[in-house]
């Protein structure tokens, strides 16, 4: 239980599911959601589909992710088919799921106000500079993801949607002070064990495979030696990020672009003001905002007429003042009858959507600019950023003028923008390096016309300023490997199988004569225990530790004995010879373990209610299900 527990805590489930990172996951390709098309589904959920699109785009995106995280690792990971495939199947599940959550969150009648999404982008440190929100880094981020304000912000309603459900189901969780209790005593439990290692490398030598079974495993599993379709291709790639590093921008420019721009250097200009509020639209309401107005004319204190008058009594205890402010911050009247008077200056009755106002302004502080000397490196990273996408667009252009006019080669296009024409070697669909990963890429890639005629692909887009022009060098078709050329690695295959078999065998046999109290064995088959040691629920190999706290406790002091696998895949036999329970004391509602409990159980509801959700839903996977027949 502890166990689960521990890995409940740090589950992708609780870390994709519990902790949606917004941005991130829109820009990673949610926008597509938005764009749907006429091809196949994917995945269907009732009357909603999600696009082979959509699909091929999420896929792609969680391959770069581990791929980033993992390398070579998971380069040799998506070298099997099978890993693929399941691969492929958890992204789609994945997807599927969250269209799950959102429908139940609207049946629910869950909602996301525009205030709720306007706040959430403000506070984006993608969105801000020098910690406040800049509408034009906003947009600039926006249109480079292809992305407009109306779909971003109807993207991040379906992604918090789906969190408010998530959040209620993980806040309705407790842990009992009790349950508590027990959990750590099992958590602080310790055993005793002693363990034996049988080398399978050994059983494998010892293996025979004779020749008529390799050929008969190469005949019945032809999926397993199938090379599949592949293809070697030339690429010519630019990118906006490598030309940055090759711009120099000197003094003189940056001088000249901050005299040009010193708006965006400068500190918005502000004011401190006190107002009196009377609430209403009515005319009665401004009558009486005309009243006060004239009693300030005779020569009515604005404070104490403030304290006593107006219906903002969260200022009126400070005479009516409000805290400094700047344009964009308060009700557009409001803001353009503040901004508009002198230090010292009343205002005329000036109407809001919160009412009648009487502003007087207390203070002015005028707008600053910033000196040259502590904007000179964001000005420098600026400028660099705008010549590279100026130089970018004109070297995109002439790589997809010179692709096009000369179709049979690419040394001219690569010529054309000062690049190397770079190769690849074969490779198929599913294990495509590096850029060519990408769903355009492979759709150009696999095109007729570039995989059949042999002509240079269209400029292709995959990613912000980063395109590739593509050529297919050479190709080759699936087929079977001859069985010369994998009958080696059938005949290590087999003899691996037969070799993990016979040695858990030889397990079973030990561990039934121990069972039965006859240690003759071990010194038949040369073995030995090791020296007792005392292990806990955490320890160096996690696979031992679960065996042995599966065991049962040993009864009369004779050992129970079980088997698993040691890291390098070797069979061990375990003895365990004793139990050691720990003394507790009563655990806290708000200690670190009561989290964890109360996050388990937040994940165990999650996965109930998905569960649940697909019981009564209708939920297909058209293109899966076509490739499984």
């Amino acid at each position: 239980m502890m166990e689960r527990m521990r890995e409940g805590a740090s589950s992708i489930w609780v870390k994709i599911i519990l902790g949606l990172i917004i941005l991130s996951f829109v820009f990673a390709g949610v926008g597509s959601y938005l764009a749907g098309g006429s091809q196949q589904a994917a995945a269907k959920i009732d009357d909603r589909e999600i696009s082979q699109r959509e699909f091929e785009q999420a896929y792609q995106n969680e391959r770069n992710r581990m791929q980033s995280q993992l390398g070579d690792y998971f380069s040799t990971l998506m070298g099997d088919p099978a890993y693929v495939q399941q691969f492929r199947r958890s992204v789609l599940d994945r997807m599927v799921n969250d269209v799950l959550i959102e429908q139940r969150a609207n049946e629910l009648g869950m909602r996301i106000s525009d205030e709720q999404i306007r706040n959430a982008i403000t506070i984006m440190p993608q969105f801000q500079r020098d910690g406040k929100f800049d509408n034009e880094i906003y947009n600039t981020l926006l249109r480079r993801s292809g992305f407009t304000p109306d779909m971003f912000a109807e993207s991040m309603r379906t992604d918090m949607l789906r969190q408010q459900l998530l959040v209620a189901l993980q806040g309705s969780d407790f842990a009992l002070s009790n349950e508590l209790a027990a959990l750590m005593k099992l958590e602080k439990q310790q055993r005793v064990i002693r363990s034996l290692t049988l080398d399978v490398a050994e059983f494998t030598k010892m293996a025979e495979v004779p020749d008529e079974e390799i050929q008969q495993f190469y005949e019945q599993n032809p999926q397993m030696f199938t090379r599949p379709e592949q293809v070697k291709v030339a690429y010519v790639e630019l990118s906006g990020d490598s030309l940055k590093t090759t711009l120099e921008v000197s003094e003189d420019d940056a001088n000249a672009y901050y005299d040009e721009h010193q708006s965006k250097y400068a500190t918005a200009e502000q004011r401190k003001v006190s107002h009196i509020l009377v609430e209403g639209d009515s005319d009665e309401a401004k009558a009486k905002a005309e009243e006060l107005l004239a009693q300030l004319n005779d020569g009515a204190d604005f404070v104490q007429l403030a304290e006593s008058s107006s219906d903002d009594t969260f200022s009126a205890r400070d005479g009516g003042q409000l805290d400094w402010f700047e344009r964009g911050v308060m009700d557009p009247a409001f803001e353009d009858a503040a901004f508009a008077l002198n230090k010292g200056e009343t205002s005329a009755v000036v109407q809001s959507s919160f009412g009648y106002h009487i502003i007087k302004v207390d203070d002015v502080k005028e707008s600053q600019v910033k000196p040259f000397a502590e904007v000179r490196d964001d000005i420098t990273a600026e400028v660099r950023e705008q010549r590279a996408a100026e130089a970018f667009y004109d070297l995109q252009t002439q790589l997809a003028e010179t692709a096009f006019e000369m179709p049979d080669s690419l040394d001219d296009a690569a010529k054309a923008i000062n690049a190397k024409v770079q190769q690849a070697d074969f490779f198929s669909r599913d294990d495509a390096p590096g850029v060519l990963a990408n769903p355009a890429v492979m759709q150009a890639v696999f095109s007729p016309e570039v995989r059949e005629d042999g002509l240079n692909s269209d400029v292709i887009e995959v990613g912000p300023e980063h395109v590739v022009v593509v050529r297919v060098e050479d190709s080759r078709e699936e087929m079977v490997l001859p069985f010369d050329e994998v009958s080696a690695m059938v005949k290590q295959q087999l003899a691996a199988q037969k070799g993990e078999q016979n040695a858990k065998a030889k397990a079973d046999e030990i561990i039934a004569a121990l069972r039965e109290d006859n240690t003759e064995i071990l010194e038949t088959e040369d073995l030995n225990f090791s020296d007792a040691k005392t292990i806990g629920r955490v320890g160096e190999d996690r696979m031992i530790a679960q065996v042995v706290f599966g065991l049962a406790k040993p009864v009369d002091e004779k050992a129970v004995y079980g088997m698993t696998r040691d890291m390098a895949g070797n069979v061990l036999i375990i003895a365990l010879d004793k139990v050691i329970e720990a003394e507790v004391e009563p655990v806290p509602a708000d200690s670190q373990l009561a989290g964890q409990v109360e996050q388990m159980n937040a994940q165990q509801d999650v996965m109930a209610t998905l569960e649940v959700l697909r019981n009564t839903a209708e939920v297909s996977y058209p293109t899966l299900d076509a490739s499984a027949n």
